[in-house]
C-alpha cells in the first residue's frame, strides 16, 4: 500500500527542488531524514517536513511501522509562475519569473504486512472493503426500502418522508439560492 503527502505552491524553482528529490528517492525514511537534515540546499527543509508529514500519515492513518517505510517516489511538478518586472535601460522592462513547485512524496513498505495483522489506528475502526456486489446490492436495497415504505403507507403506519417530499412540496427549490444566501448572511432563517 502506498501513502502520499502533497505540498503545493512551494516558492522555489522545480529545477532546484528536483536536485534534492533525486537524492532521496528510493531511500529508507530514516536515512532520508538524516540526509536532508545535513544537506546545504534550501529545498532540503521543506522536503524534510513533507517526508515527516507522509510518515505521520502512514503511522496515524494506516498504522504502518515507521522503520519499514521507504520513499518510493518523489514527483516535482511546476506550479503557477508569478510574473514580476525589472527596470532596464531606455525605459524598458524585463520579465522576472518567480517559479513555484508542487511536490508529491509517495511512501511504500519494504516488507508488506497484511491489513489484518496491522493494529487499527487510535480512534478508528477497520472498515469493511467495498466489493462490486455490495454496490449492486445497494440499488436493490434502495428499491426494497421504497416498496416497503409504500406498503407501510398503504397500511396506515406512519412513515418517514422521502427526500423529494416534504408535506407535498419539493424540498430542493423552495426558495431561490440568492435569497437563501442573503438570509444566511444576515442571520435570518
Amino acid at each position: 500500500m502506498q501513502v502520499t503527502a502533497h505540498l503545493s505552491r512551494l516558492r522555489m524553482s522545480p529545477r532546484k527542488v528536483r536536485l534534492v528529490a533525486n537524492l532521496v528517492r528510493g531511500m529508507d525514511v530514516v536515512e532520508a531524514d538524516a540526509q536532508l537534515a545535513n544537506l546545504a540546499k534550501a529545498a532540503a527543509r521543506p522536503m524534510r517536513k513533507l517526508v515527516a508529514s507522509a510518515v505521520a500519515n502512514a503511522v496515524h492513518n494506516f498504522a504502518f511501522d515507521a522503520g519499514n517505510l521507504f520513499i518510493e517516489n518523489v514527483l516535482v511538478d511546476q506550479g503557477p509562475t508569478l510574473k514580476r518586472f525589472r527596470a532596464r535601460a531606455f525605459g524598458r522592462a524585463a520579465t522576472i519569473r518567480k517559479r513555484t513547485s508542487h511536490i508529491t512524496v509517495v511512501l511504500g513498505e519494504r516488507t508488506p504486512t497484511s491489513p489484518e495483522s496491522r493494529p487499527t489506528p487510535a480512534g478508528k475502526q477497520r472498515a469493511t472493503p467495498i466489493t462490486p456486489t455490495m454496490v449492486a446490492d445497494r440499488a436493490t436495497a434502495v428499491r426494497e426500502q421504497a416498496t416497503s415504505a409504500e406498503e407501510d403507507e398503504a397500511g396506515g403506519a406512519p412513515t418517514a418522508k422521502t427526500w423529494k417530499q416534504d408535506a407535498g412540496k419539493s424540498v430542493g427549490r423552495q426558495r431561490g439560492f440568492f435569497r437563501q444566501f442573503m438570509n444566511r448572511r444576515s442571520g435570518e432563517r
